[in-house]
């Protein structure tokens, strides 16, 4: 397989985090009443501090707080309300605990918010394109950020790679235009997000190694996706050991960054790929990033 770069990742409070020999795994915490995957479980800042908490202990090395589901179909919450469950969580952890804390968002006003409470990167699944002036939030406050691939709501390129390029690359022009240094970014594909058959999803994985033609790490979140339900047969909450394959298959591919459900079983997965990897002797150090 290619190289994996070392590199540092800059994010948010002057912290930062090392990508490259050892995986890292970013814990979903959904403050939602309707997620696809746990039921609204954690939807109580009480609940979703508790399983953060859980998730740390765990391993998580990332705690992304979202309070909107992305789930395909869902209600669409207003901004006061994702605020209103979010930000309650994210001062608590900042407060009681040295976690970084990622907030799941498009919105500028809630990004903006959000990292003024203590988080420390923005996960856009819209790539900065939906509100593009929460690219210019992550500029003022020298945060880290994670710009997602979507087809939804237009008509991708026939050739998955080559839609993923042309996306991010107008992703990443935003960026630019705001002013992010490129070490403050993590790529993310979008496993799911108008990618709706199983067949459209193991292509990406199966090419995934083609993305680091973008020059920059990437970050995957197929956790419990309804493409491993079709794969196994399972539902959301019994695909878990469908997700640590992927995540193991997708680090030897390259990936630095999952995002996950059940943080345990795919630290377990990610430290027998890391392993084969250092056997392999495949971690160089990067340059600039």
């Amino acid at each position: 397989m290619e190289q994996i770069v070392r590199s540092t990742w800059l994010i948010g409070h002057g912290r930062q985090l090392q990508l490259g020999p050892e995986s890292l795994i970013m814990a979903i915490v959904n403050v939602t009443p309707d997620s696809f995957s746990d039921g609204g479980k954690h939807a109580t800042a009480e609940a979703a501090l508790r399983h953060s908490l859980r998730c740390l202990e765990d391993g998580a090395h990332i705690l992304d707080i979202g309070g909107e589901s992305t789930r395909p179909g869902a209600v669409e919450v207003t901004a006061d309300e994702e605020q209103d469950r979010v930000l309650p969580v994210i001062e608590r952890l900042s407060r009681e605990t040295d976690a970084v804390i990622s907030i799941d968002t498009y919105r500028a006003e809630t990004a903006r918010l959000a990292l003024a409470a203590g988080a420390h990167i923005v996960n856009d699944v819209h790539g900065l394109q939906r509100e593009p002036d929460v690219a210019g939030v992550v500029a003022s406050a020298s945060a880290g950020v994670c710009i997602m691939h979507s087809g939804r709501g237009r008509a991708p390129l026939a050739d998955p790679i080559e839609d993923q390029k042309a996306y991010l690359a107008r992703s990443l022009e935003i960026a630019a235009g705001a002013g992010i240094d490129q070490a403050r970014i993590v790529l993310d594909p979008g496993f799911g997000f108008a990618k709706e058959t199983e067949a459209e999803n193991v292509a990406l994985m199966a090419r995934f190694a083609e993305l680091h033609d973008l020059g920059l790490p990437l970050l995957v979140g197929t956790s419990r996706k309804r493409f491993l339900g079709t794969l196994t047969g399972r539902e959301a909450a019994d695909r878990d050991i469908a997700t640590a394959a992927t995540s193991a298959l997708l680090r030897l591919a390259g990936a630095s960054v999952f995002r996950v459900h059940n943080v345990a079983a795919n630290r377990d997965a990610l430290k027998v790929a890391d392993a084969m990897l250092a056997a392999r002797g495949v971690f160089t150090e990067g340059q600039g990033l």
